[in-house]
């Protein structure tokens, strides 16, 4: 079992320069390669959307999150994640198959459409488990991913900036420092954004099996 990831660019038909576009989703693509463990690094496939795989959900919810903040506000990105079985059909191309793609394929259409036509227009992250797999539950994990999407969607580019700094690890007198602002601009921004709650969140996301 393994955990699977297909994402694309939201809006990607309305960028100013496709070509552009396509070499900003190298960078972030290879970005998360290099920071995270994937058990198949993730590649572009075809137009805007890549695809890769993780020993475990959290792994994979980890790539995400780190696509998303490195994407934004410029980039809006969004992902169906899967878990299941995957088998390899060749190697050279790579084409893979099986039950956890075809999880993650009805995980980033329910995203891409389901979600709007219910209103939950800053969706962009969803879950399913492949049928008759236990694995991690998906009711809960798509709670989190709500929220989660629900948060960013709303954050300005300063707090996603702060925000990627809290989860690297950063002092808020280092991020101050970087922002080019006091401190206490940065603590009042933590507060009242809930970017300390993000980051406990986060930690717990990247710890679900």
């Amino acid at each position: 079992m393994v955990a699977t990831l297909i994402g694309d660019v939201v809006g990607s038909r309305d960028a100013g320069s496709r070509a552009g576009l396509h070499a900003r989703l190298e960078d972030l693509v290879s970005q998360v390669n290099e920071t995270t463990d994937p058990l198949v690094p993730l590649r572009i496939t075809v137009g805007d959307e890549y695809q890769g795989c993780w020993a475990s959900l959290g792994d994979a919810l980890v790539a995400v999150r780190t696509l998303r903040l490195a994407g934004l506000p410029q980039v809006d990105l969004r992902h169906g994640l899967g878990w299941g079985e995957v088998s390899v059909l060749s190697e050279s191309p790579r084409v893979e198959d099986g039950p956890g793609w075809w999880a993650a394929r009805a995980a980033i259409e329910y995203a891409a459409a389901e979600a709007r036509r219910a209103g939950l227009r800053h969706v962009r992250t969803a879950y399913r488990c492949a049928e008759g797999v236990a694995g991690p539950d998906q009711a809960a994990v798509n709670a989190a991913l709500l929220l989660r999407d629900q948060v960013l969607g709303g954050l300005s580019g300063r707090s996603l900036s702060v925000l990627s700094g809290l989860i690297e690890g950063r002092t808020q007198r280092e991020i101050a420092d970087a922002e080019g602002v006091s401190a206490s601009a940065i603590s009042q921004r933590v507060r009242s954004d809930g970017l300390a709650v993000l980051v406990a969140a986060e930690e717990m996301l990247g710890r679900v099996g």
